[in-house]
């Protein structure tokens, strides 16, 4: 049963999201498949498709290889795809670089290696999170053990973490900073807790110099992400979890603390075609609306929460604070993960599977976490409808059968 502000949503956007739907060709072709596995990678509009397709047969060339017309204008599309993730991400400066790279994962670890390294001497310390996902813990503890081979010790601290609500724990954070504190790792949504990490209240926990990376691979494309509000000096994410094509991310940097931020070595050849995308899936999200897409998301995610808090041997991982419709905190953004008790996750996802609904089932790439912390990840987009989300919940009810 829809709450009132559910409903609400759901009526305001309905002919929206009807118009969303029908841009993604993957869903029109197989209208009876259910996709809830946005948070591994998003399907792509007809758009982004389209605007790949033209590059490739215009003006595909190798950039910064040629001084002919191909070639140039090819590197004209490139800088302009950087300025797509300037504006979309509201930056307002004028020292901010962007450099495209493989992804959220290889952006990471490229900050670690390319400027983390640089920035270190002994003795300093590094703050990371041990609880979100690998990506975003091993660079930071690749490069402390490269660092102490050549002879450089770095200490690296666990991020605090509220053991109710899993959010970071800003109110102990201070007590963990030292005069060596340089750097401090943060995720902006958790790609398991579906939760705002709330990281506006981290610059004010660490101080004003210390420099913070953001993971924003399950915040951009799935809500408005401004710089200008978050004072952090890294922004990385993947160009396939918001509605680009695989192969692709971006680092944002700030340039205002440590050194300024540059991809070492000989770059080659980039991933043209993918950077082409972003710059076309950051237009279709400008015309689409990141506010009513995130509204939309949370009010699926809401729907979902509020009917599996019901149901009898069902834990939904995360704040449970957040499950009531009455809830005065704040709702899951595109992501809701839970347990059954009595039924096995990978099961679970298997029957999900059979009756056409498409999730993700396992241990989820979460750091400290292995296969004996299997769950069911539901993630949403766009073009998630509520009656997708009640047909789940349906199966999700039968495996009471199963279970007995």
């Amino acid at each position: 049963m829809a709450t009132t502000t559910t409903t609400s949503v759901f009526d305001r956007l309905a002919d929206w999201q009807r118009d969303v739907r029908g841009e993604f060709p993957i869903l029109a072709r197989q209208p009876d498949r259910i996709y809830l596995d946005s948070a591994a990678t998003a399907q792509k509009p007809g758009a982004v498709l389209d605007a790949v397709t033209e590059f490739l047969t215009t003006i595909n060339a190798n950039v910064g290889r040629g001084s002919y017309p191909w070639a140039t204008a090819t590197g004209g599309r490139i800088e302009a795809a950087r300025d797509s993730v300037r504006r979309a991400l509201d930056d307002r400066s004028t020292e901010s670089s962007v450099e495209f790279v493989g992804g959220t994962s290889h952006g990471l670890r490229t900050v670690a290696q390319d400027w983390l390294a640089e920035l270190l001497e002994d003795g300093d310390e590094i703050i990371v999170p041990f609880g979100d996902h690998q990506a975003n813990l091993r660079p930071w503890l690749d490069l402390r053990d490269d660092l102490a081979r050549r002879g450089r010790t770095v200490r690296v601290v666990a991020m605090p973490v509220d053991a109710a609500s899993g959010d970071y724990d800003h109110r102990a954070l201070p007590s963990v900073v030292t005069a060596r504190t340089r750097f401090v790792a943060v995720t902006h949504v958790h790609h398991v807790f579906g939760a705002d990490m709330n990281v506006h209240r981290i610059r004010e926990a660490v101080g004003p110099e210390v420099a913070i990376c953001l993971d924003a691979a399950q915040s951009v494309g799935h809500r408005p992400v401004s710089v200008a509000d978050l004072d952090v000096d890294f922004v990385v994410f993947s160009g396939h979890k918001m509605f680009a094509l695989p192969g692709v991310g971006a680092v944002w940097a700030r340039n205002r603390r440590g050194p300024r931020f540059a991809v070492r070595g000989w770059a080659g050849t980039p991933n043209t075609a993918g950077i082409i995308s972003v710059a076309a899936a950051f237009d279709w999200l400008d015309k689409t609306g990141l506010s009513e897409i995130q509204a939309w998301n949370t009010a699926l995610c809401a729907r979902l929460t509020d009917e599996l808090s019901r149901l009898r041997g069902i834990q939904v991982l995360g704040c449970q604070n957040s499950l009531t419709a009455s809830s005065p905190v704040q709702r899951r953004e595109s992501i809701v993960t839970f347990r059954h008790e009595r039924v096995r996750s990978d099961d679970l996802g298997f029957v999900l599977a059979d009756a056409g609904i498409m999730v993700r089932a396992d241990s989820h790439c979460q750091a400290g976490r292995d296969a004996r912390d299997l769950a069911v990840r539901v993630s949403v987009q766009a073009y998630n409808t509520p009656e997708e989300i009640d047909r789940l919940l349906e199966v999700v009810r039968r495996c009471e059968g199963m279970a007995s």
